[in-house]
């Protein structure tokens, strides 16, 4: 959900900067502010007691992290890591609630956002309990594809990494390269220089 910077800035908000690979958050702390990325992209995730990382999502520009826990007392259960060069728009609970109380559209905007968040959770657990790795990446590309709003066979190019897509879906990464070679052979999806087009 994108919040206007500009409202966002008259609340009280500041901008964090982040270098690449270092943590906004981590597991276990305690949800004190509304975080929007205005440039760069985050990765929620968690570790295995084995130290395998599981992602859970990658957030991009205009992008919120974690606001549904502004909202009850849990602290937040993944951390947040900067991919790459980040600003983000910080604005403390209190004031962020104030927002809300005051501007009512983003009420109905933020719980909308909320649902597709849900959704995507859904698909993806749904996705993920498959045994085969097809079902599994084709659940990630349905998502992705779909909140980008593209419509068409092969219009859409999928901004993920092997890797991230390993991560997401729980796969190892050489599984995940031999099943987009096979999806790929079997007409599922279009690999053109190295990327997915679905």
């Amino acid at each position: 959900m994108v919040i206007d910077e500009n409202l966002l800035i008259k609340y009280g908000a500041i901008f964090h900067h982040y270098a690449a690979k270092e943590t906004i958050f981590s597991r276990g702390d305690n949800p004190a502010a509304y975080l929007q990325i205005s440039k760069g992209t985050v990765e929620l995730n968690n570790y295995h007691e084995d130290g395998k990382e599981f992602t859970l999502n990658i957030l991009s520009a205009g992008q919120s992290i974690g606001e549904s826990l502004l909202f009850g007392g849990n602290h937040y259960p993944m951390n947040a890591v900067a991919k790459d060069e980040c600003s983000i728009l910080y604005l403390p609970k209190t004031q962020f609630l104030q927002l809300l109380d005051e501007n009512k559209s983003i009420v109905f905007r933020l719980l909308g956002h909320l649902s597709d968040r849900l959704f995507y959770k859904y698909t993806m657990l749904f996705g993920n309990s498959a045994n085969e790795p097809i079902p599994k990446i084709l659940a990630l590309l349905d998502y992705y594809k779909r909140s980008a709003s593209v419509e068409g066979q092969f219009s859409y190019s999928f901004p993920l990494t092997r890797q991230q897509i390993a991560n997401l879906t729980g796969l190892r990464v050489e599984t995940v390269i031999r099943t987009v070679k096979k999806m790929n052979e079997e007409g599922l999806i279009l690999v053109k220089d190295r990327k997915i087009f679905y």
